[in-house]
């Protein structure tokens, strides 16, 4: 029994938008001002845009079956892609384009097939819980969800809501598994849909922050710096951070709202136009000053270790995330 697009709509979380385009269905982070403004700023974060980050199917079945066909396209630098997909809170596989070749200590540079990928899954017996997590690495294009004739499926939401804003790190760059990014992680211990406005290569952009609002989320977590450390200047870092912090504070007034500051980067000891990457912490302390947002450290999250980072030197890989996960969530501890 193949799920309409209004069951498609109903059982998917993270998604501010779900439409029918070239006969598949398309699940969209972003609102449509949203993704206008990334189409007239720069086609490299549009592209980065159409990524199915933080999105999900979660419904309840008693269908034993479930198949998946989707197509891939570009939605990061990265080629490789996965669906992860849980039973009762258990991962039973994934749908993806690595697992039949031998990943080398870099793959995050590897060139991996995308296209249009299908497979079917084994559910087992009884009524159960079902999350599928869809790859934050590339644009999917639904095709088919199907489950076993007559079954029933019905959605499973969460109370509460987190919304996410950041650079690549924060998109998921570079867990193999979406399910282990930081803010998966983080969304699924504290029992909260994510919503992910990250994009690869992103500085503070205000005016994003500023088209923010709707149903107001419980959380919000900020986290940029990276890039702007690495290509800004300290005088346009600390003009287009302040500013963002106020749109979104004025977008989201009664949500705690949190900054997480870079974790490590291996080039952090060299120097740039902006100053020491040490730097970074102190200013967005600065530029959140009065706002009501907490600063939470981030190099406390994950260890100066390359090997927990998927390209060697600044995106985690899924250990490193792991990393990042647990130690943000006991920061947060009490204050969520």
């Amino acid at each position: 029994m193949k799920l309409s697009i209004e069951k498609i709509r109903e059982i998917s979380t993270g998604a501010v938008r779900v439409f029918e385009e070239n006969g598949a269905v398309e699940l969209s982070r972003f609102s449509k001002d949203e993704s206008e403004l990334y189409k007239s700023k720069n086609p490299d974060h549009y592209m980065k845009s159409l990524a199915s980050s933080g999105m999900r199917l979660s419904f309840k079945t008693d269908s034993e079956t479930l198949f998946i066909c989707a197509e891939m396209t570009l939605g990061s630098s990265r080629k490789y892609f996965s669906f992860d997909v849980f039973v009762n809170g258990k991962c039973i596989g994934h749908l993806d384009n690595f697992s039949d070749v031998e990943l080398p200590p870099l793959f995050s540079v590897v060139n991996f097939p995308l296209g249009e990928y299908s497979k079917k899954f084994e559910l087992g017996t009884g009524v159960k819980e079902v999350t599928v997590y869809l790859p934050w690495s590339t644009k999917t294009s639904i095709k088919e969800i199907s489950v076993d004739d007559g079954a029933f499926v019905e959605a499973v939401k969460r109370d509460k809501k987190l919304v996410a804003y950041g650079d690549s790190i924060t998109q998921g760059y570079d867990a193999l598994r979406p399910s282990n990014r930081y803010v998966a992680r983080l969304c699924d211990a504290i029992g909260a849909e994510e919503i992910n406005k990250a994009i690869g290569g992103e500085f503070f952009y205000p005016p994003l922050a500023a088209l923010a609002g709707g149903d107001e989320p419980d959380i919000v977590t900020v986290s940029y710096g990276t890039n702007d450390w690495n290509r800004l200047t300290l005088e346009k870092f600390k003009e287009r951070s302040r500013e963002f912090f106020e749109n979104i504070r004025k977008s989201y007034p009664n949500a705690k709202i949190f900054a997480i500051s870079p974790i490590w980067r291996k080039d952090g000891v060299e120097e740039r136009p902006f100053g020491k990457f040490e730097t970074v912490h102190g200013h967005i302390g600065e530029a959140v000053e009065g706002l009501g947002i907490e600063l939470v450290y981030g190099y406390d999250l994950v260890p100066e270790d390359p090997s927990l980072f998927g390209d060697l030197r600044l995106h985690p890989r899924d250990e490193g995330f792991e990393y990042y996960a647990n130690n943000l969530l006991k920061k947060l501890e009490g204050k969520i």
